[in-house]
């Protein structure tokens, strides 16, 4: 009688390997983000993000109408406006290029779900997500009625989510303060909890025209090397009234989110950032990849960490890979 177990047994064909899998994907799994640009007849390509492009409004339903097709359940929209000031006044605008999206893209498509990302960085002057004082210093009390104007004005829109991403002290309380007033009781909050000062969102910062003039954003997004403070974020998120909450990115974070996943009994949902996307990516157009198999191998690996949904811009290309 053999002394030891075997586990091949179970690995000896691709249906039994799919039998027993305690993991898989499925297109029900992803959100999409959206870039919606001011202007008209645009469809810019972003570079460091190949595959991905910004949007202007008469154009922006090519992008959706994939969505749905490869059954994408919801997209994650960012506006990208044609004036910046000091005090983001196109993020709160009720004519603003995110509501406008958003309202395009709800009356064409009311069953997709549509989640507003909630910060300033692409509508302030300086590309910082909150107020500047003279000093260069963030502000953070100062920000949050700002914060909470776009969420309703989003809301007002038609978003049926709204996720601050600024990372500010208690802009989730002053946010469900503000919508519960303006009558959106029932309108849920995404929070990006625990995210982090990366490197990992280079990218995206060419695709929302978002980098910072000067700086950077280390004294709010948190320090790559802290897990225990994100437990106390997530847990603060979740008191001051979150739903939900985002930890990003996903890729070096995953015992950010096994954690997450021990501790709330709440929706976890892994942003899978552009900076992951473009390094899959362009390993894969130099040939040194299998970019199927790497990518639906890494999605794999946030799920199994716990994430509920991932955000990610792999999102159609690996919903029509499920179906091969």
């Amino acid at each position: 009688m053999s002394s030891f177990r075997r586990f091949r047994r179970l690995r000896q064909s691709e249906a039994i390997r799919s039998f027993v899998r305690e993991n898989e994907l499925h297109a029900s799994d992803f959100i999409y983000p959206v870039f919606a640009v001011a202007g008209k007849n645009m469809k810019v390509p972003v570079k460091s993000m190949p595959g991905i492009c910004q949007y202007s409004l008469d154009r922006i339903d090519e992008e959706i109408d994939r969505v749905v097709a490869a059954g994408i359940p919801a997209i994650l929209i960012f506006g990208i406006p044609d004036h910046r000031d000091d005090v983001a006044s196109g993020a709160y605008d009720h004519h603003g290029v995110t509501q406008e999206a958003i309202r395009h893209i709800k009356e064409r498509y009311p069953d997709l779900i549509i989640i507003a990302d909630v910060c300033l960085c692409e509508y302030t002057s300086t590309g910082h997500c909150g107020m500047v004082d003279k000093n260069g210093y963030v502000m953070n009390d100062e920000t949050l009625p700002l914060l909470t104007k776009t969420a309703v004005s989003m809301a007002e829109a038609g978003a049926d989510i709204v996720a601050p991403s600024d990372m500010m002290d208690g802009r989730v309380a002053a946010i469900r303060e503000g919508l519960d007033k303006a009558g959106f009781m029932l309108t849920p909050i995404l929070s990006y909890s625990a995210k982090f000062a990366s490197a990992y969102y280079g990218p995206f910062r060419d695709a929302a025209e978002s980098a910072p003039k000067f700086g950077d954003r280390k004294s709010y997004q948190m320090d790559p090397a802290n897990s225990r403070e994100a437990m106390r974020e997530i847990e603060d998120d979740l008191e001051e009234g979150a739903d939900m909450i985002i930890v990003k990115p996903a890729m070096a974070y995953l015992d950010i989110m096994k954690e997450a996943r021990r501790r709330f009994e709440v929706p976890l949902i892994a942003y899978n950032v552009s900076g992951e996307y473009a390094m899959i990516k362009a390993a894969a157009q130099n040939g040194w990849i299998d970019e199927k198999r790497i990518t639906l191998e890494t999605l794999t690996g946030m799920k199994r960490a716990g994430a509920d949904r991932i955000i990610t811009y792999h999102a159609i290309e690996a919903a029509g890979w499920l179906l091969e």
